[in-house]
């Protein structure tokens, strides 16, 4: 029986919590109408566009910009972002798997000059030490590629690569100090 009870308290002290913090947000949803407020989507849509509650025949800045949603736009930048994250991936792999099959343990000038023949910008290019500040071997060296606000990191370790793409840094780089 006390188990029940409990049970119902915290049920209905979770539903009045969700609507408690669900009348909190203020104004509308930082992204716009329509990406994650459908009241404020809702809203926009019952009330006349400017120009038509002023009489206004100025017609939009393109018929292209009117027919195509907001977020269409961002969509498509976000889709070529991707992309361009996935060739750079992709070079990056298949030009460290060549490196490492005749250099298991590449120095950082090797796999630098390699990335870079690949087409990798070196203002975009970072590459780990292949040696320790006491002059010992690196277990494994790693180049990281800033693409957009990703960064593709690839490490050669034994003559196995493996890569993987994280997001920038708040510095905006892929790796932490020099």
């Amino acid at each position: 029986m006390r188990h029940s009870v409990t049970s119902r308290l915290t049920a209905t002290t979770g539903a009045a919590l969700v609507l408690l913090l669900s009348g909190c947000v203020s104004g509308p949803s930082p992204a716009g109408p329509g990406v994650d407020n459908p009241a404020m989507d809702q809203q926009a849509q019952s009330q006349p566009a400017p120009e038509q509650q002023s009489g206004s025949t100025t017609p939009s800045a393109s018929p292209e910009a009117a027919a195509t949603p907001s977020g269409q736009a961002l969509a498509a930048t976000s889709d070529a972002d991707e992309a361009a994250t996935e060739v750079m991936k992709r070079t990056v792999t298949q030009t460290l798997t060549g490196l490492a099959a005749g250099t298991p343990k590449p120095a950082t000038a090797q796999v630098t000059e390699v990335l870079t023949a690949a087409g990798i910008a070196p203002a975009a290019l970072q590459v780990s030490q292949s040696r320790t500040p006491t002059g010992l071997e690196a277990d494994a060296i790693e180049a990281a590629v800033l693409q957009g606000k990703d960064c593709v990191i690839g490490q050669v370790r034994e003559g196995s690569v493996t890569v993987t793409v994280l997001p920038v840094l708040a510095s905006g780089k892929c790796f932490v100090g020099s």
